[in-house]
């Protein structure tokens, strides 16, 4: 459906405002945005188009809030809105949360560059960056309402309290449910804007902090959530794509006849780097392609082998030419100088497979005539709201219409648009019937954005105390930021540190994978501390305890899961503990116990503990679950994951040979104890997953003095180790 110039003009009103939008049942209010000159003007536009912000009241009381953010299972559809009705005072049982549009203008964030603002779940940032954003609009709202009724009363605004959805006024003994008062809503000309000291503190949060059970879980329970797998249109065809395993190669199809004379076969659509089939039904696409022919060119990948790389990486580390500078602390160059001892260890990961639940799919339908297009996708977001699909039609982003659903897990493969602008490719072609893509779990893996196989080099000195007083930290591999983040130690107390990225691009598609750069470096960094403690005959909490003298937090963490794992109390015989540190977003250190079985290389996590804090916590029973799932996720990268690669071609195609973690490999037990904390949220998404590679390897040095240095640890490196 094409916009109207109404809602062109309104949106494009919103984008000059700064302040939060409120549209409150049938009259409409918009709180902050009365900078217009005409008022009724405004007031015009909303009786011909209704706006939906942040939160809709009706009269019989129910409260609907927007989310901005993706639900892929994290409960963002739950805790976001929670820290709105906080502040609103609403009785959270009359709640119920809806996505809201996919308007950056209107509905993103600050968080992740200030001045623009972005809808982007990614980095374990979503609470973190709407914390203040929502906590100002729940209070905002809870203004208009209480200055409503104040007004209605003919009472001071002072003398009125709120509670559970209803306006008080305690010397007349008046009450008011927030539905009854839409009558009465007036519009303000200004707004409180309402500092940290004006909002609610913490230690009288009724909804923050409580286990409250997530809005989305009954209608996953029993079916009615929709996926994007779930949509169906009417008329729709579908779309599938064969992109061959050799990434950047060129197809050219041979036998394009023989494939439009297949039953159901709608069109052919060409892609460089693919070829797409549009076909009546899924089942008649996937046979078609199938029988493709197709001769494929060579690309940048071409004679990359995975496993022999790294000797290359090796060179590359040993240049001495500098790479990318990341941090420089003090003089690295100096303190080897005056070492007593040096340090020198490289560390290995091979790619990664995001391997999420859900199959990569997306809708969308492009009006006859072109102008405007709507589509439906479960989407991390991005930097464009609009997915990139604007550009792929030629049309402008207020023609173009998200409908964002649930996803099926996302770990960073969904803030990827490739497929929805796939998606938008195949239904150019096909207006006015809408295009359902959906990519199969062989496409997925064979085409997939891997995490990246890196190189850490690292090299530490010590004084003649055993004191770490320089480390230095090389990073080799593709990506950029996706291999070199998370190399500085902002926890420990290093004197001189220094990190560097070295580029080696090898033509492999890669993407954010959960955690980033903090998988394969702080395995690296967590790994090189444990065998230094190892050689200087100290105990690993000692050390790290010790380095965490300025950081109280982050020692916090550490003495807290020493106390929960009982880390002095040894293990049962062949059995050991490892620990590790993580800071992403909120601080962590991880306790795991481990057992080997030296005749086969299997390595079992019977128990894992951890420490957290992560701030003001909104809902504790969730960030638990988050840590759980962290934990059993990394395990399976660890432990089972792995992609190969060999003359360019991925070598595995589905979950016969990348193998996932199983019910029998996870662990006894997992506990995790939150610490108490009135800072600002941080994330937890990502904070568990990276301490598990370390904390295992540690736990492995512990029990049997070898270490562990390339990721995964599949059964014949264990073996390797066990007999190097």
């Amino acid at each position: 459906m094409v916009q109207t110039k109404a809602e062109i003009s309104r949106r494009n009103f919103l984008k000059s405002s700064s302040g939060v939008a409120l549209f409150i049942g049938i009259s409409g209010i918009l709180p902050q945005l009365i900078s217009c000159k005409d008022p009724n003007k405004i007031k015009e536009q909303l009786a011909q188009q209704p706006l939906t912000a942040w939160v809709k009241l009706s009269e019989d009381g129910l409260i609907t809030i927007y989310n901005p953010a993706a639900e892929m299972g994290q409960g963002s559809m739950t805790s976001l809105p929670l820290i709105f009705a906080e502040e609103m005072d609403a009785d959270w049982s009359m709640v119920k949360v809806e996505f809201s549009p996919q308007e950056s203008e209107i509905y993103g964030s600050p968080g992740w560059n200030p001045g623009s603002k972005l809808m982007f779940t990614v980095g374990s940032r979503t609470t973190n960056s709407y914390y203040n954003v929502m906590r100002k609009a729940g209070a905002q709202a809870r203004y208009v309402l209480m200055n409503s009724a104040a007004k209605h009363w003919e009472v001071p605004i002072e003398e009125l309290t709120t509670s559970n959805s209803h306006v008080l006024h305690g010397r007349t003994n008046q009450k008011i449910n927030y539905g009854a008062l839409i009558p009465f809503l007036e519009m303000q000309e200004t707004l409180p804007d309402f500092s940290e000291a004006q909002l609610k503190n913490p230690k009288d949060f009724k909804l923050v902090g409580k286990d409250i059970p997530r809005t989305e879980i009954p209608a996953k329970v029993i079916g009615s959530a929709m996926f994007a797998i779930d949509i169906r249109l009417p008329e729709m065809v579908y779309g599938v794509l064969e992109r061959g395993n050799l990434h950047g190669s060129k197809p050219k199809l041979t036998n394009e006849a023989e494939i439009l004379a297949m039953d159901g076969v709608v069109r052919i659509i060409p892609l460089d780097y693919a070829i797409g089939v549009v076909a009546k039904t899924l089942e008649q696409a996937l046979s078609a392609k199938k029988s493709l022919k197709i001769d494929w060119s060579d690309s940048k990948a071409s004679g990359h082998n995975s496993q022999e790389i790294y000797s290359t990486y090796e060179k590359i580390a040993s240049q001495k030419e500098k790479g990318k500078v990341i941090i420089e602390i003090g003089d690295v160059s100096k303190a080897k100088k005056t070492a007593a001892k040096t340090y020198a260890v490289d560390y290995k990961n091979d790619y990664v497979y995001h391997a999420q639940m859900e199959p990569l799919n997306a809708v969308v339908k492009v009006a006859e005539d072109g102008g405007s297009a709507e589509v439906w996708v479960g989407s991390q977001q991005g930097m464009d709201t609009k997915l990139g699909v604007p550009k792929i039609l030629g049309i402008a982003p207020e023609n173009v219409k998200v409908h964002l659903q649930y996803l099926g897990g996302g770990f960073g493969r969904r803030s990827m648009n490739d497929f929805v602008e796939e998606c938008a490719n195949l239904a150019k072609e096909m207006a006015p019937l809408p295009v359902k893509l959906i990519w199969t779990r062989e496409d997925d893996v064979t085409y997939g954005a891997f995490r990246p196989l890196s190189l850490q080099r690292l090299t530490a000195n010590t004084d003649f105390k055993g004191n770490i007083t320089s480390f230095s930290h090389t990073v080799v591999g593709d990506g950029g930021n996706l291999v070199a983040s998370a190399v500085t130690n902002d926890h420990y107390d290093i004197p001189n540190q220094f990190a560097e990225w070295r580029e080696a691009s090898n033509g492999i598609r890669l993407k954010h994978w959960r955690a980033v750069g903090h998988g394969p470096n702080k395995f690296a960094i967590e790994c090189m501390l444990d065998e230094i403690a190892r050689d200087q005959g100290l105990d690993p909490l000692h050390l790290r305890r010790k380095l965490m003298a300025k950081a109280p937090r982050a020692l916090a963490t550490l003495e807290k899961v020493a106390e929960l794992s009982n880390w002095n109390t040894p293990s049962v015989n062949g059995r050991a503990k490892g620990m590790a540190f993580v800071e992403h977003g909120s601080l962590g250190t991880g306790v795991c116990e481990i057992s080997v079985d030296r005749s086969t290389g299997n390595i079992k996590v019977h128990h894992f503990w951890i420490a957290l804090d992560a701030g003001v916590v909104v809902q504790p029973d969730n960030v638990k679950a988050q840590m759980e799932g962290g934990i059993i996720m990394g395990m399976s990268s660890v432990l089972k994951e792995q992609i190969t690669i060999v003359n360019g071609r991925v070598q595995q195609s589905n979950y016969h040979d990348y193998n996932l973690l199983r019910m029998q490999d996870v662990p006894d037990s997992i506990e995790t104890v939150i610490l108490e904390s009135a800072e600002v949220p941080e994330g937890v998404g990502e904070t568990a997953t990276p301490m598990v590679p370390c904390a295992i390897a540690n736990a492995f040095l512990r029990l049997t003095g070898k270490p562990l240095r390339h990721l995964p640890f599949s059964p014949e490196r264990v073996l390797q180790a066990l007999n190097s």
